[in-house]
């Protein structure tokens, strides 16, 4: 990465960390007790890669960082409600999450339910609370897209089908199909809301970065499970090597290790091709694509 790249995502991080913080409940408002549940969940952690995809697809219309904020916020709460559910005893009982205590551990499991049922409706009041683009439809598909990507068709779904698989044999495309709903609809929902907060990109350049969104969230569960077997908990923040111990399906346990790098690298590589049509406008996606596939937590 260049000391650009890291500046400006620095700079991303530090801003919708202040934003987040700036809207989120504060930890003496009743409830209180949910309400620092609610921040303890979403502030201080996390690589913040969905905000930064979509500052990095607003560059490329030129859209107001204020309204590209927004969305941003919205798509990483809906992240952070999806970690606080995922991590209860019912779905996969972990414990560790950021280097911390996960929130049901920290506080109690009817506690870390509400949080996710409150970071959820909290994502859509800031995405409808102010307008975003020139056109109101615009925005309502906005609204309509994040509800998908969140929804049973979409991250939900996802987790119902990961959830199913567990201790069975899936084919790729199988795979595929659970982690394009599971990761990748937030992924694409992050890009294509940050792109339609411009008024300047074609039908045809939406559609682009459609595939270039879908090829980098499928890029970043490879990495993800790939991190699963080779990283240490002290450097993910969350317990290693869950997957494995749960005897679920994975791309490395379907492709190995050596295929599944292979695969991360060819994905990256359709990614790029995605972004031909955009020249040097699409330079932070495509930094933004190398952070995805090179992180080491």
């Amino acid at each position: 990465m260049t000391t650009d790249f890291q500046n400006w995502a620095t700079d991303c991080q530090a801003h919708i960390e202040a934003f987040l913080d700036t809207r989120l409940p504060a930890v003496d408002c009743v409830p209180i007790r949910l309400h620092k549940a609610m921040r303890y969940s979403v502030l201080g952690g996390g690589k913040r890669v969905r905000p930064l995809l979509s500052f990095a697809a607003g560059e490329l219309g030129h859209a107001d960082k204020a309204c590209v904020t927004i969305v941003a916020a919205s798509v990483e709460l809906i992240h952070a409600y999806s970690l606080v559910h995922d991590d209860l005893p019912c779905m996969d009982d972990d414990v560790l999450r950021r280097g911390k205590p996960t929130c049901h551990v920290e506080f109690d499991e009817a506690t870390a339910l509400l949080t996710g049922d409150s970071l959820q409706t909290l994502a859509f009041e800031i995405l409808t609370e102010r307008k975003l683009t020139d056109a109101p439809q615009i925005q309502l598909e906005m609204v309509t897209q994040l509800a998908r990507a969140a929804g049973s068709r979409g991250m939900a779904g996802g987790q119902a089908f990961d959830l199913d698989s567990v201790g069975k044999t899936l084919s790729l495309p199988e795979l595929e199909f659970m982690h394009i709903h599971k990761t990748g609809a937030l992924i694409r929902a992050a890009v294509m809301l940050g792109a339609r907060c411009s008024n300047h990109l074609t039908d045809e350049q939406l559609s682009k970065l459609d595939h270039f969104a879908k090829c980098i969230g499928l890029a970043f569960q490879v990495i993800d499970d790939l991190l699963d077997t080779e990283a240490t908990t002290a450097t993910l923040g969350k317990t290693a090597g869950k997957d494995a111990e749960n005897n679920k399906p994975t791309y490395v346990s379907i492709l190995g290790i050596t295929q599944a790098r292979e695969l991360a690298e060819k994905l990256k590589h359709d990614a790029y091709q995605a972004l031909d049509h955009f020249g040097n406008d699409a330079l932070r996606l495509r930094q933004v694509t190398d952070f995805i596939i090179q992180r080491k937590f």
